[in-house]
């Protein structure tokens, strides 16, 4: 069986003005990467031609820890799509540099529906992770400039500065730094860290930007700390804006590339959807719209997460109504949510498949409180029985939901014409139907609420003391009308890892809040979440090699 790198670079790649051309653009339209990679100027998006066009998220059941293939799913549907003649363009997120070298591999898809160059797209790409990192360590510079040369005329207290720095990398001995050691003339000593670069609210901002101009305003209204006195510093105050949206000059610019099967692809932006947004750039979901009938785009983890951030904070941001959207189910998930070990997923268990069904369940429900009606994509494995299949269609059979088989990685847009046909259908009847579940204007309590009973299953949401504390200042400060989007563990419906399955009844605790208001959002924190991950043992980055004639293999 040929892995993922084989097959993308046995595919026969057009060249990047070919792909341009099926969206009617010409080379004069793009800024060249080379031969096969592009980015797109903002000035190309017509709003217009936008509000026109039909919107597809792919979202997913609960996942295991390998993830059960939303982009995979999303790249093969763009496929099945354009197979039924359907002008249709896939808008992913670009991937990090950390689990590239970690434990998950690329995000480029598998198999016969990736995106390529799968390489380059992998590895540095267009240059934009670092250019968000270069974006976000020169306000790092900047503060601690202040700090030293300006005698801090804001009267920023060192010990409340909760702007960190980045690396696109996991590395966990940067959690928890000092800084400023060696001397008066090394700057002001303070604890610090580093988180990776796609947990940056400059990386949540771009994503939610509207044009160069607003991500400037973005990054002027980001919070850096507080004074001794507990008044908020905006970056706009140590004049940081400007610097930092001239380094976004091209990484602003969606990326424009082709899938397996020669269809355009639009791979931009990256925050996670555990700690941020989890869906890829406003901008490039729009000039998709622009030059596409349809657009298919995924957000991170399952509908309670990336789902949920998607349609209540980028589509009220950006004035999107999606009109479908598709639940990636596996037979794995199935059964680790029933109980199943994860070392023994791949044995036939029909009694683990029917109890993991109620996972399954919540997430169709969940898509119906936003009154879509969702399409379930059976992502096959060889390992799935007919059976264990049979169970799951039957039971979407009853619930009322349309339910097709995916092969897309083993077939490519062959695979995914039963489930393309599906989504059609369903977009076609959804026109205006899309309604968030919570208007920003509502208190914080209330906009948790809501999310923690409607989508997590809990009965109510406890705050710490420090968190109601919080919720106070957020008040006073004006910031509280700002949408919520909450850092939570991917692992489960409830905010506790261990807990699987569906969770009822259970309380949600918030401990405390972080203050993105230069991406233009709350952050209550649930639990304990890793904004710096760690490598495993045996890191994806020992496989990685190179020969001397420029061939990479071990990517995934």
């Amino acid at each position: 069986m040929k892995t993922d790198l084989e097959i993308a670079k046995a595919a026969d790649m057009r060249p990047i003005t070919e792909i341009a051309a099926k969206l009617g653009l010409s080379e004069k339209d793009l800024y060249m990467y080379g031969k096969y990679m592009a980015k797109l100027p903002l000035n190309l998006i017509d709003d217009d031609e936008v509000k026109k066009k039909k919107l597809v998220l792919v979202t997913a059941m609960t996942p295991t820890p390998a993830g059960e293939g939303k982009t995979t799913t999303s790249i093969g549907l763009s496929e099945g799509l354009n197979r039924l003649g359907i002008k249709t363009t896939v808008v992913i997120r670009e991937p990090s540099l950390g689990p590239v070298f970690g434990i998950k591999g690329g995000a480029a898809g598998g198999g016969k529906a990736q995106v390529i160059p799968m390489e380059d797209i992998n590895l540095h790409f267009t240059g934009d992770l670092a250019a968000v990192e270069k974006t976000h360590n020169l306000l790092s510079a900047l503060i601690d400039n202040h700090l030293h040369s300006q005698k801090n005329n804001l009267n920023l207290d060192p010990r409340k500065i909760t702007w960190k720095r980045v690396v696109d990398m996991n590395d966990r001995a940067l959690r928890d730094i000092v800084i400023g050691l060696g001397g008066p003339t090394q700057g002001v000593p303070r604890e610090t860290g580093f988180d990776i670069t796609a947990a940056s609210e400059v990386m949540a901002a771009l994503c939610l930007a509207k044009d160069l101009e607003d991500l400037k305003e973005k990054f002027g209204n980001i919070l850096v700390g507080f004074t001794y006195d507990d008044e908020p510093v905006y970056a706009r105050e140590i004049n940081a804006q400007g610097a930092m949206a001239a380094l976004m000059k091209y990484a602003i610019m969606p990326n424009l590339v082709q899938t397996l099967e020669g269809n355009p692809a639009i791979v931009h932006g990256g925050p996670f959807a555990n700690i941020a947004q989890g869906t890829n750039t406003l901008i490039g979901t729009k000039m998709g719209l622009t030059f596409s009938d349809y657009v298919v785009t995924e957000a991170g983890f399952a509908s309670e997460l990336g789902a949920e951030k998607f349609l209540d904070i980028k589509c009220q941001y950006g004035g999107l109504t999606p009109n479908a959207s598709v639940i990636v189910a596996t037979v794995r998930a199935l059964k680790y949510h029933g109980g199943a070990k994860l070392a023994g997923l791949k044995e036939p268990d029909t009694e683990a498949v029917s109890k993991g069904l109620a996972n399954l369940e919540k997430h169709i429900e969940n898509i119906r409180h936003f009154k879509i009606d969702p399409v379930v994509a059976i992502n096959k494995f060889y390992t799935d029985t007919d059976e264990e299949i049979d169970i799951v269609k039957k039971r979407c059979g009853e619930l009322g939901v349309r339910v097709a088989v995916y092969e897309g990685w083993e077939k490519g847009g062959e695979g995914a014409v039963e489930l393309a046909g599906m989504v059609k259908d369903a977009a076609e009847s959804c026109k205006t139907c899309f309604k968030p579940i919570y208007e920003f204007n509502w208190g914080i309590e209330k906009k948790l609420d809501t999310i923690a009973t409607m989508l997590y299953g809990a009965s109510h949401v406890e705050y710490t003391t420090k968190a109601k504390s919080q919720i106070e200042q957020l008040e006073k400060i004006g910031l509280d009308k700002l949408p919520v989007c909450v850092a939570k563990t991917q692992k489960s419906l409830s905010d506790v890892p261990s807990k699987k399955g569906r969770q009822e009844g259970f309380a949600v605790k918030i401990r405390e809040f972080e203050i993105a208001a230069g991406a233009g959002f709350l952050v209550p924190i649930a639990g304990t979440i890793m904004r710096m991950p760690g490598l495993p043992s045996t890191p994806s980055a020992e496989k990685i090699d190179i020969d001397n004639e420029g061939n990479i293999t071990g990517l995934f």
